[in-house]
C-alpha cells in the first residue's frame, strides 16, 4: 500500500493531537497498573544539560545515515523526506519545535515513564529496558531496519534516564525533543533542496 502524506494544512494539528494523546494513554495505563507516569520527572538544570549533550550522539548518527549509500538506509531517508518533507515543508522552525517538544514529552512519558516501570515491576530492570524499547521500535516501524534503529535509540534514551544515578525522566525528554527538532530541520532542508533542483531538471528534460 502506498504511504500518502497527510495534507500539509492538516499535518501539524493531526500530529500534535496524536502525540498528545499518548499522554492520555499513559495516564490510563498508569491508573490500571497503579503507576504514576510523571513520578520520575524532576526539574533541574543538570538534567537539561545532560539531555542536550546526550542529543549529540543521536544527531551524529542521523547525519551519518545521510551519507551512507546502503539501499536499506537510503530507503529510510527517502521515506522520511517524502512523507515528513512533503507534509511539513510549509511550516517554520517554531512549529517544528512545538511538535518535537510534544513528541518528546508524550513518548517518553508513555514508554519510559509508564511501560518500562510496569514491566520492571514484574520481570526486573533488564527485561523492562529491552521489552519496552522493542515496543518503542515496533511503533516506529517505518521499515524493519528503522524499527531496529528505533529500538536501539529507545534503549539509549532509557539509559540516559538513569545516567545521573537518580532516575530522571526529564533527561530523555530533553534528548528526544532536541533530537526530533534537529532531525525535522535536516529533513525539511533536504526536501526543500529537492524542490529547487526540480525546475533545473525539467529544463534539461523538456519532453517530460
Amino acid at each position: 500500500m502506498e504511504n500518502k502524506p497527510i495534507k500539509p494544512e492538516n499535518f501539524f494539528k493531526t500530529a500534535c493531537y496524536f502525540e498528545g494523546s499518548l499522554i492520555f494513554i499513559a495516564v490510563v495505563l498508569g491508573w490500571i497498573a497503579d503507576i504514576n507516569p510523571f513520578e520520575n520527572i524532576h526539574f533541574s538544570e543538570n538534567a537539561v544539560i545532560y539531555g542536550l549533550f546526550a542529543t549529540l550522539p543521536l544527531l551524529l548518527m542521523f547525519l551519518a545515515m545521510e551519507q551512507i549509500k546502503m539501499p536499506s538506509i537510503q530507503k529510510i531517508r527517502r521515506l522520511l523526506i517524502e512523507s515528513l518533507g512533503s507534509s511539513m515543508h510549509q511550516y517554520n522552525w517554531a512549529d517544528f519545535f512545538i511538535l518535537a517538544a510534544i513528541a518528546g514529552i508524550s513518548e517518553e512519558i508513555l514508554f519510559r515513564g509508564m511501560i518500562q516501570p510496569w514491566i520492571e515491576n514484574s520481570w526486573g530492570y533488564t527485561t523492562g529496558l529491552i521489552a519496552s524499547n522493542i515496543l518503542f521500535g515496533l511503533v516506529h516501524a517505518v521499515t524493519p531496519l528503522y524499527a531496529v534503529l528505533a529500538t536501539i535509540v529507545g534503549i539509549y534514551l532509557a539509559l540516559c534516564m538513569d545516567y545521573s544515578g537518580e532516575r530522571n525522566l526529564l533527561i530523555p525528554i530533553v534528548t528526544h525533543a532536541a533530537y526530533d527538532f534537529l532531525a525535522f530541520m535536516v529533513i525539511i532542508k533536504s526536501y526543500r533542496s529537492t524542490l529547487k533542483i526540480k525546475p533545473d531538471q525539467d529544463k534539461q528534460n523538456p519532453s517530460k
